[in-house]
């Protein structure tokens, strides 16, 4: 069972497809929309949000830049959000300006933008899935064609696989996911390398988890310096606890940065947006405390759950992929029957489950001894090491 999609079907009465459905673009008839389940559960641990609410300290700093804002809001946005796009380099680093910088509404906005400048009908984009699943219909949105190269065992990625793979499908971008969604798993360097130096064209690496990684050095932010086709996408979603905010960003060259003005909306960015987001830049030091808070319970579930017999990958991400599940979608069901809401990606015996808090976790690890104790028939356990 694959909680991915909510299926939306338009049919007449007779089954046959509605008007609208026959108006539609022809390689959109018959799709799904991008969706997870939001059930009323008490711990939800299924989309890879931050546990930890805005603490008040930080809503205050917030509230005072967006109230600088109201009284301007008769004005358009800054279009290019320059002062934002300041702070953000700024807090990246790697001696970067506000010129090496973009941001819009949410990190797949900046993908699509992306594929809007240098995918489009008549061109690919070359993925490696299992990854995030929004890559495929951004790509179709666009008018892109999708290539999925796939993965070798154990859903790895290496250099020479990566190589390969862009020599035979001459892409005209390269999505590449680091940590890598859903399994948790960072690309060592020598793969962006690698991608670089096989691809003419686009090569984008998404860092929407990059904070949580275990080696802070494994961005790919550093490679940027005389790598123009190098694009690193980011998130203040996860990190920064603002995914309602809806505020993504890159960092690359700065003439690939002029180029994505050309098919950006005017004014994308409101002036509420712009403001909430300095107002979380100006507080990225506390938040980061709470990024170690979930790193410490990502890495007891994969303690904890290893310790059981279930096989669970190292992860640089929030969430962690458990394996060992001889049926996946009953497993999922015995945990929300449990009141812990976890992803059924697709991927066969293995489910996704985000970080929580401290609480949040000891209440999916007691909703796995109790399912464990209760149906062992549904798990595949491996025998412990001594």
């Amino acid at each position: 069972m694959s909680t991915d999609f909510t299926p939306v079907r338009a049919v007449a009465g007779d089954g046959r497809a509605s008007e609208i459905e026959n108006l539609l673009r022809e390689d959109l008839r018959g799709q799904s929309p991008y969706g997870a389940p939001q059930l009323d559960v008490p711990v939800q641990l299924n989309t890879n949000e931050n546990a930890f609410a805005i603490p008040d300290e930080v809503a205050a700093v917030v509230a005072e830049f967006i109230g600088r804002e109201l009284r301007g809001l008769n004005r358009y946005p800054d279009r290019d959000a320059v002062a934002l796009r300041t702070d953000l380099a700024a807090y990246l680093g790697h001696d970067l300006t506000a010129d090496h910088v973009w941001a819009a509404n949410g990190s797949n906005e900046i993908l699509q933008q992306l594929l809007q400048a240098f995918g489009g009908p008549g061109r690919t984009v070359l993925g490696f899935m299992p990854s995030y699943s929004m890559h495929p219909l951004l790509a179709r949105g666009t008018g892109t064609a999708f290539i999925d190269a796939g993965r070798e065992d154990g859903y790895t990625l290496s250099p020479e696989y990566v190589r390969d793979a862009i020599a035979a499908h001459d892409p005209d971008l390269v999505f590449l996911v680091s940590p890598n969604n859903p399994t948790g798993t960072a690309l060592e360097p020598e793969v962006i390398d690698a991608a670089y130096g096989a691809a003419r064209g686009i090569v984008v690496i998404d860092e929407a988890y990059a904070e949580f990684a275990r080696d802070p050095r494994s961005t790919a932010l550093g490679r940027l310096a005389g790598r123009k086709r190098l694009v690193v996408t980011r998130t203040l979603s996860k990190a920064f606890a603002f995914a309602g905010a809806r505020v993504g960003y890159l960092a690359a060259d700065p003439e690939l940065v002029e180029k994505l003005l050309l098919v950006r909306l005017p004014y994308h960015l409101s002036s509420i947006t712009q403001a909430a987001a300095r107002g979380a830049l100006a507080c990225a030091a506390q938040l980061q405390a709470e990024v170690d808070e979930l790193k410490h319970q990502r890495d007891r579930i994969v303690k904890n759950l290893r310790a059981k017999g279930l096989p669970v990958a190292d992860s640089d991400a929030n969430f962690v992929l458990v394996g060992g599940l001889r049926d996946a979608a009953a497993v999922w069901r015995a945990i929300l029957d449990r009141g812990v809401l976890i992803r059924d990606v697709g991927l066969p015996g293995r489910l996704r489950i985000t970080a929580g808090t401290e609480d949040e976790t000891t209440a999916l690890l007691d909703a796995f001894d109790q399912a464990l104790e209760q149906r062992p028939d549904m798990f595949d356990l491996q025998e412990q090491q001594p």
